[in-house]
């Protein structure tokens, strides 16, 4: 890690509950690299959450021995600047910022204003972080990556710069699924079981039971009371899995409805790029945490609804962290050679295929 190295990116790959930043060199050589909290701009505002990834950025920078994290650009390096300026230590600098909770382009015009005023680097590319799977787990920027962790996202990419994506915000942009609203789900039928409004299910006694409860109604108390905090819901999606791969039907619809919205995002995306009849396979990757887990009963119904809606679809489970899909997507803007890229994955996933992920089906 010398500090006269050529700096070409500066990757952040920020999450809701983590950040990961790498100063990546021209050649592909990863300079420095820090971590920090998560990013969410809807809850603390935009200044605030940028305040949070400084501290990373500052981490990146210190371990690359380039300061403290200061301005690194020779001037203001707002979204539109043109890669190529050049830093204090001789190297031209990009920053490409793949960040949670920037589900619309107005949104990432507007992260993309905030992280430039802060000079880290000459010219600023903020994506949303699905964008930073997708280019993990792919060779060049081709195909098209879904999300599933606790929301539900889908985005795909075309080496000629085209996209297709959704603007991913919940029930009123037509999104079900993720961990959180498999919890949802998974709440409302147990309890309908329990009272006898609706149909029996395992969950019934499962859900609580992950809890120490013996009931669903003492489970909707200690929820809505707040003995139980609500963010703890999230533990309910392997609850419903697990249940699902024993035989309850009810759990097994839930993963099956979830499987297909997977599928249905992903061929939408297909479709607008004009993949979905490729000649060549088209990989479509898979992660987040719930997809990440390889719960048998839901990837491999993914690869099957694929395999007859895309028969060029090739699914795989992404292995590389997020942050190397963000320093490619950057090394890609500067136009890097193909030599820095796979430096940069050997680095990442030296021990992994070369696309760092695994084939599902």
């Amino acid at each position: 890690m010398g500090v006269n190295a050529t700096a070409a990116v500066l990757a952040v790959d920020a999450g809701n509950s983590k950040t990961d930043v790498a100063l990546v060199g021209a050649d592909g050589t990863v300079l420095g690299t820090g971590r920090g909290g998560g990013f969410q701009p809807q809850v603390v505002g935009v200044e605030a959450a940028v305040d949070a990834l400084a501290a990373a950025v500052g981490e990146a920078l210190r371990a690359a021995g380039r300061g403290e994290g200061g301005r690194m650009g020779g001037g203001p390096a707002g979204g539109g600047a043109a890669p190529g300026r050049r830093e204090r230590a001789g190297g031209a600098v990009h920053v490409s910022a793949c960040l949670a909770n920037a589900d619309l382009p107005v949104e990432e015009d507007e992260l993309a204003r905030a992280v430039g005023a802060r000079g880290w680097g000459a010219s600023v590319r903020v994506r949303n972080d699905t964008f930073a799977v997708l280019r993990a787990g792919v060779d060049e920027p081709r195909g098209v990556a879904v999300v599933c962790g606790a929301g539900i996202n889908c985005v795909g990419m075309l080496p000629d710069g085209r996209t297709a994506r959704f603007p991913a915000v919940g029930r009123i942009s037509g999104d079900w699924g993720g961990g959180w609203g498999l919890a949802e789900e998974a709440l409302w039928y147990a309890a309908r079981a329990e009272d006898g409004r609706g149909e029996p299910t395992e969950l019934a006694r499962a859900l609580p039971a992950h809890f120490g409860l013996e009931s669903m109604y003492a489970l909707i108390e200690a929820l809505h009371l707040g003995r139980v905090p609500g963010e703890r819901r999230h533990e309910l999606a392997p609850v419903l899995f697990a249940v699902g791969a024993a035989g309850d039907p009810v759990a097994r619809a839930l993963v099956e409805r979830l499987a297909g919205e997977v599928v249905a995002m992903a061929v939408v995306a297909l479709e607008r790029l004009g993949l979905r009849d490729a000649p060549d396979p088209v990989p479509v990757v898979l992660g987040g945490s719930v997809l990440a887990a390889g719960h048998p009963q839901l990837n491999g119904r993914i690869g099957e609804l694929l395999r007859e809606r895309a028969p060029a679809a090739v699914p795989r489970v992404v292995a590389a962290p997020p942050v190397l899909g963000a320093a490619l997507l950057g090394l890609d803007d500067v136009g890097a050679r193909a030599a820095a890229g796979e430096a940069l994955r050997a680095h990442y996933a030296p021990d992994r295929n070369r696309v760092g992920a695994n084939r599902v089906g």
